[in-house]
């Protein structure tokens, strides 16, 4: 009874923070910005990665609460092959560009001006909004991983996770590219939602998706090797 109550309160307490975050962007001076693109706030991996989270919570926190729906923790065991190695992936990222080297990764709007006076160029966001976005999916599905839930066994590991990572890896580069040749940059041809990315040839960029697939995979596996 006190486990299901904790991964009751952790769950919601992660659905709320990750809600907030998203429903925060709003209130930012580059949200008109960003709606304006082609694929708006979705171009964004962060954006994906939280959905993802967000979906994997709610499966759980259902299933807390209705212990008897096997079929939600099932979905939520599906959903966690990809939200958790992409939630860290992610956070890696994010955090060690931001720290060591954030022209490439925070966005700047060269000789444009900034879609709002109040809006910095380059442009970012709040350091709490940060954590929200950036952080706290990937701490709050380790949590639940670890507290509440079983390893995934040798089958999942070697063909459900590679298989999984392959096909959203796919979809995000395919999709990614695409609205990034609908948007025009400034001064590349395209505008792909973050600067590595714009500011690198395609095949640059294929390698870049390439090798944070392959990331995704090591940390999946390390994850679930540390599993008690």
């Amino acid at each position: 009874m006190k486990e299901g109550l904790l991964a009751a309160l952790i769950q919601g307490l992660g659905l709320a923070v990750m809600s907030y975050g998203y429903q925060a962007l709003q209130s930012l001076p580059i949200d008109n910005f960003v709606r304006d693109q082609h694929g708006g706030h979705f171009q964004y991996l962060t954006i994906q990665g939280l959905a993802l989270a967000w979906m994997t919570m709610l499966a759980g926190l259902i299933n807390t609460i209705c212990p008897a729906t096997r079929s939600l923790h099932f979905i939520k065991r599906c959903l966690a092959l990809i939200a958790l190695p992409l939630s860290i992936v992610i956070s890696i990222l994010y955090w060690s560009l931001l720290l060591f080297m954030p022209g490439l990764i925070l966005q700047s709007f060269h000789e444009e001006p900034p879609a709002s006076p109040t809006m910095s160029d380059p442009f970012r966001v709040p350091f709490y909004l940060d954590l929200a976005l950036h952080a706290c999916p990937a701490s709050f599905l380790l949590l639940d991983f670890f507290l509440f839930e079983k390893k995934y066994n040798k089958r999942d590991v070697s063909i459900a996770s590679p298989a999984a990572t392959i096909f959203f890896s796919l979809w995000y580069g395919i999709w990614v590219e695409y609205c990034g040749n609908r948007n025009e940059g400034d001064p590349t041809p395209i505008l792909v939602p973050y600067p590595f990315l714009t500011d690198n040839a395609f095949g640059i960029r294929v390698a870049i998706y390439t090798a944070a697939s392959v990331l995704a995979l090591l940390s999946f596996r390390l994850i679930n090797f540390f599993h008690g």
